[in-house]
């Protein structure tokens, strides 16, 4: 019996596994993955919290060009909305990029995985065909001599 690789194993040398950056993307799909994974991190929202916990601060101790932002922080409030409205669609496809990759990832999962289960069926068959050579092989070598609960 000889061996034949699984066809999905050679394809798999060929590819590597699949990255983020393998997407054909152009410099806008970078720049919103860039985007999105700053300003989706702790960093982020450590700097934005930190900005607005100073500006409220400042605000209400009518330091500067704060002082001019009486309470509830009409103009924090505003330029809040402003980050928010333009972070949206960048956010969106960045998103819309990575899910690409992320998907295509999990195709290359769901091959290796079928892959593997081949192979562990084909591994399945060969143990029986191995167990059934051995008894014959028992069956041959003992027959008609008694074995040592017989005697």
């Amino acid at each position: 019996m000889e061996h034949i690789p699984h066809p999905w194993i050679k394809e798999r040398e060929k590819t590597g596994p699949r990255l983020t950056r393998h997407e054909q993307i152009g410099f806008n799909g970078r720049l919103a993955i860039f985007i999105t994974d700053k300003f989706g991190s702790m960093g982020a929202f450590y700097v934005l919290s930190l900005w607005m916990i100073i500006w409220m601060i400042l605000a209400t101790l009518g330091v500067g060009f704060f002082g001019k932002d009486p309470y509830p922080f009409t103009f924090l409030l505003f330029l809040s909305n402003i980050v928010q409205l333009l972070a949206l669609p960048v956010l969106a496809v960045g998103q819309q990029v990575l899910s690409r990759a992320s998907d295509k990832q999990s195709e290359q999962t769901f091959k290796d995985a079928e892959a593997i289960l081949k192979l562990q069926d084909e591994v399945h068959k060969l143990i029986k065909i191995n167990n059934q050579l051995t008894q014959e092989i028992h069956d041959s070598t003992f027959k008609g001599k008694k074995t040592s609960g017989e005697l």
